[in-house]
């Protein structure tokens, strides 16, 4: 296959190859942007959750809830996912 045969926007050689993956690419910018929707709903969540938790008397944090989340991503992600939920709980809480 040469290069100027190749579809420039997905890199296939064939045109039935380029539509499949422009149809693979559009669920993944659909699944993409309900990722980002859920992020920020749940930061928004997390966020009251600290708000409310603070101003009843309580922690900002509750660490043995943090380490829960965190093995539960580990768990479903393997090592990944330790970091995803790391970044997801500083979404929700700002950094330490």
């Amino acid at each position: 296959m040469t290069a100027d045969l190749m579809d420039q926007n997905t890199g296939a050689g064939e045109p039935l190859a380029a539509d499949e993956i422009r149809a693979m690419r559009e669920r993944i910018d659909e699944i993409d942007q309900q990722i980002i929707d859920l992020w920020q709903e749940r930061a928004r969540l997390s966020q009251t959750v600290g708000k409310t938790r603070m101003a009843s008397g309580g922690t900002r944090l509750v660490l043995s809830r943090e380490r829960e989340i965190v093995e539960r991503f580990r768990q479903a992600m393997g090592p990944d996912g330790a970091q995803v939920a790391l970044m997801i709980l500083r979404a929700g809480r700002g950094p330490l």
